[in-house]
């Protein structure tokens, strides 16, 4: 029996491959490029996430929301606090690197989002992301009290909901709207701090960190932003033209006041001019020969503006000699 030995630099089962392509030929097929795959992009903004450090200051996170984020971008949350019922937030990009830092500043030391059977839609300028079983996870640090012996990470929170996504259909595929809908969230503590002996401790350990996934930090920062974001106009005006407040909020009330009272030309309907028409007998008794009729018609077609009219032309009367008028 003869035994086959397969030659040098052949990969074993390579021949059962029909799509087979050696590294080595010239037909090398190279991967599939990530553009227009809006799952990579989440993928890329987890792995920006977990190169932040304590010391990343504001130019760090305006840098990490303008690489993944538009100009015009519009972020949007929207939970169920036991307490005080439903609420939704929507901030603007200028008000997204602050969210973001304020995640990790409220004790959190690492966090990502996990997307499960992501659907994609395409349009003409925008790809659409929509995941129903979407999870954000952030894992909590160790806190004051803690002793020594703890993990860093003494509490993970997944916070579970459904994901909505806007990306532009270009290279940079930036995200132009980000919608958050938090269905539940639950926090799971590892065994090794369960079996630590303190009452006190364990007391501390089975209450909640977060509400609904998101931190007190994050929460009051949220409601700061319900008073930040109608003011993003005057804060602009203030940094461009170094006015005092009190300036900036008048010429701020007064273009308003002006576009609500004088809309723009392309708002304006356009005038309609109404046509008078003229009766036979009024023409036969002013007397108009055809060249002053058409005459008159070529200047009504070259001056636009108002017209003054004689009143002979509108109104022929005739007088009788009892005193009666007829028209």
């Amino acid at each position: 029996m003869v035994t086959m030995m397969p030659a040098a630099g052949h990969i074993p089962g390579s021949m059962h491959d029909p799509f087979y392509s050696s590294p080595f030929s010239p037909y090398f097929r190279r991967h599939t490029p990530y553009i227009g795959q809006p799952d990579y992009r989440i993928y890329e903004l987890n792995k920006r996430l977990q190169q932040h450090t304590e010391e990343s200051d504001n130019l760090w996170w305006d840098a990490f929301v303008t690489e993944f984020f538009e100009d015009d971008a519009m972020l949007t949350l929207t939970f169920c606090l036991e307490d005080t019922g439903p609420k939704r937030y929507t901030i603007g990009r200028t008000l997204i690197p602050r969210y973001f830092r304020s995640i990790f500043e409220g004790g959190v030391v690492d966090m990502y989002f996990q997307l499960k059977h992501p659907k994609e839609s395409f349009h003409n300028t925008t790809i659409t992301l929509d995941c129903d079983q979407a999870t954000m996870v952030t894992h909590h640090g160790k806190p004051m009290f803690a002793k020594p012996q703890l993990p860093p990470d003494i509490d993970t929170v997944c916070t579970e909901g459904r994901l909505i996504l806007e990306f532009t259909f270009d290279d940079l595929m930036r995200i132009r709207s980000w919608h958050f809908a938090t269905r539940q969230s639950r926090e799971l503590i590892p065994r090794s701090v369960i079996a630590v002996q303190d009452p006190a401790m364990l007391e501390q350990l089975s209450k909640n960190i977060t509400r609904q996934g998101l931190t007190n930090f994050t929460l009051n920062y949220l409601r700061l932003c319900v008073i930040l974001e109608p003011m993003q106009e005057l804060m602009s005006r203030h940094k461009a033209y170094a006015l005092s407040p009190r300036d900036c909020l008048k010429t701020t009330l007064f273009q308003k006041w002006q576009r609500m009272v004088a809309p723009p030309e392309s708002q304006r309907p356009p005038s309609k001019r109404r046509k008078r028409k003229s009766s036979t007998g009024n023409n036969s008794t002013v007397g108009s020969g055809p060249g002053t009729s058409s005459k008159k018609s070529k200047n009504n077609s070259v001056s636009p503006g108002p017209q003054t009219f004689a009143l002979s032309s509108q109104v022929a009367t005739q007088f009788h000699p009892a005193g009666r008028r007829t028209v």
